[in-house]
């Protein structure tokens, strides 16, 4: 499998109210490179300074036709239960917001 790009057209923090403690969803609108590549997210375990990293990517075979017409997606990524602090949260290496946990 080869890795690809991702096209992210919106991204957003949202609160879980339904759930106790309230956790943190992100949630991603976008489009892959071709019909047959699929979506992947690595979502890091929050570091010191309180950051949590996602890498949104998509994987493809390379020796599989496909045709170059671009696919679009919705996820969500549920975010656990950490200990008390202000969190950011950074996509493919770009801040799009932080929420903190009490």
């Amino acid at each position: 499998m080869q890795i690809g790009g991702v096209v992210l057209t919106s991204i957003g923090l949202a609160e879980q109210a339904e759930s106790t403690p309230v956790r943190v969803r992100l949630n991603l609108l976008g489009s892959l490179p071709r019909a047959c590549n699929e979506l992947r997210m690595e979502v890091v375990y929050p570091n010191e300074q309180y950051q949590i990293f996602v890498e949104v990517y998509s994987l493809a075979n390379p020796n599989v036709e496909c045709e170059n017409v671009f696919q679009q997606f919705e996820a969500t990524v549920l975010f656990g239960v950490y200990s008390a602090g202000r969190y950011t949260v950074w996509v493919n290496n770009e801040l799009v917001g932080d929420f903190v946990s009490y």
